[in-house]
């Protein structure tokens, strides 16, 4: 065929090759190459002054000589939505949702739709799900807005036509993957397709102004499907985690242009829909058992937002040369690291035991200040003594065995003392950053691991019931 090329496309990375090749020289992956034939532009679009969609080429401008736009943001309606987007959508920005198949984005963006489809003008655009399919989820979540508007298509210049007949104030997509556009000669959900679908559509929301959404499918290894150049066209960048057998869900920014990339929204999945979880740590703490060892109670920061999480470990000896580490929650290689501090500073056989270290309600814990929080719940498994239930417990680990000091001390206190908590065990130095305590409430400053023993040093493990006659 005329003016066409075909060449061979990484999907993990976007490398090009003219030939195709079992290893990509870029990111190093295995048989990630698809073929792919390109047209040629032609030449009137090329020589032209104008770019693609119609507009004017743009001309460098003095930075003193303008002012900075006063970007718009419109409420979503939805608090924990609005918290992880930095207070909402902006006007002209791009937001990728990705997240597993049934973990619940159709549901969370129809209820979206709506909170905002009676102020705001919305298109709905689905090339996964029917117009009665969509109508029995709007049903049963009890949406009825009167300015939405739904067309089920998968040809981008069909949609982008009816977009500009509608001129909606917010688009969502669902899927890119489903997305094909007529000038590319590739199926759908390949590198090329996705790649120039996301990018009319990103133009057409530059241009005029309006929010989008799409909705982006992820692969087996659970990164998002499609090229990587997809993450970095859009303005932000939503996961949706969670196990779809439980009901808690997260939502967390990999990305955001304009606003903050450490806040997480807490949604839990019930019969109508998704609803907002007000107080997350009330709910990760619920059914936490008492006077059990191995179990410890953290307070960690997710952005601005205090969050208290339960910590369980399990220490058991083991028969075989090579013990089991498990991790799940915590960073495998962190729990590795605190494991050789033990050993080396308070002189605990680890090596002679299973460890599994787990963090209750699917949430993965990243920050250095649950790293205390880690060491108690070993301890407290390996020596079989409870750590007592009033206490919680957060500070970093050094590799000399000494706490460090971290951020946010107050807000982590006040939210451990407002659940019930009544000893905090902090670093000695983030002690004296608190205000003044509730009555009741006593400071264990630690300054080492060594001060954690304390805790365990004149208690013994409970004695085993006597069995019955």
């Amino acid at each position: 065929m005329k003016n066409t090329k075909t060449v061979y496309t990484c999907k993990n990375c976007d490398y090009q090759s003219a030939k195709w090749l079992g290893r990509c020289p870029q990111c190093g992956e295995w048989n990630t190459f698809e073929e792919e034939t390109y047209s040629a532009p032609p030449k009137s679009a090329a020589k032209g002054g104008r770019l693609t969609g119609g507009r004017e080429r743009d001309h460098a401008v003095r930075f003193g000589d303008f002012e900075a736009p006063a970007y718009l943001r419109h409420s979503t309606g939805i608090g924990e939505l609005d918290r992880v987007l930095g207070g909402g959508l902006v006007e002209g920005s791009v937001v990728l949702l990705a997240g597993e198949p049934g973990i619940g984005k159709s549901t969370l963006l129809m209820q979206l739709c709506g909170q905002i489809g009676d102020s705001c003008k919305v298109l709905y655009v689905s090339g996964e799900e029917s117009r009665s399919q969509l109508k029995m989820r709007a049903d049963r979540l009890g949406v009825n807005a009167s300015q939405l508007y739904v067309l089920t298509e998968t040809v981008i210049e069909a949609i982008l036509s009816e977009y500009d007949k509608l001129k909606p104030d917010l688009m969502i997509v669902d899927s890119i993957q489903t997305m094909v556009c007529e000038d590319a000669a590739s199926s759908a959900g390949s590198v090329t397709q996705v790649r120039e679908c996301a990018s009319r559509m990103i133009e057409r929301a530059k241009t005029d102004g309006a929010s989008v959404v799409i909705v982006g499918h992820v692969n087996k290894e659970g990164g998002i499907a499609g090229p990587k150049v997809l993450e970095h066209m859009v303005d932000a960048v939503l996961t949706f985690e969670g196990d779809r057998r439980m009901p808690h869900r997260i939502v967390r920014a990999v990305k955001n242009r304009f606003g903050s990339t450490n806040e997480i929204g807490v949604f839990s999945m019930e019969e109508h829909g998704l609803e907002e979880v007000a107080n997350p740590s009330a709910m990760l703490l619920e059914g936490r058992p008492t006077g059990v060892s191995g179990s410890c109670a953290v307070c960690v920061m997710e952005g601005s937002r205090p969050l208290i999480a339960e910590i369980q470990a399990l220490v058991t000896p083991t028969v075989f040369p090579s013990p089991r580490r498990t991790a799940n929650g915590v960073d495998y290689n962190r729990m590795c690291l605190l494991l050789a501090v033990l050993e080396k500073r308070l002189g605990l056989k680890f090596s002679a035991c299973d460890v599994y270290l787990n963090v209750i309600g699917g949430l993965r814990l990243d920050e250095p200040a649950a790293d205390a929080a880690v060491c108690f719940a070993l301890i407290s498994s390996l020596r079989d003594i409870p750590v007592p239930d009033d206490v919680i417990v957060f500070g970093e680990l050094g590799l000399s065995g000494e706490f460090r000091s971290v951020a946010s001390a107050p807000q982590r206190a006040n939210e451990a003392f407002r659940l019930g908590f009544t000893k905090l065990a902090l670093p000695k130095r983030c002690a004296g950053t608190l205000p003044d305590l509730p009555d009741g409430a006593e400071l264990i400053p630690m300054t080492g691991i060594y001060d954690a023993l304390r805790l365990f040093r004149d208690k013994k493990p409970d004695p085993a019931p006597e069995k019955e006659s």
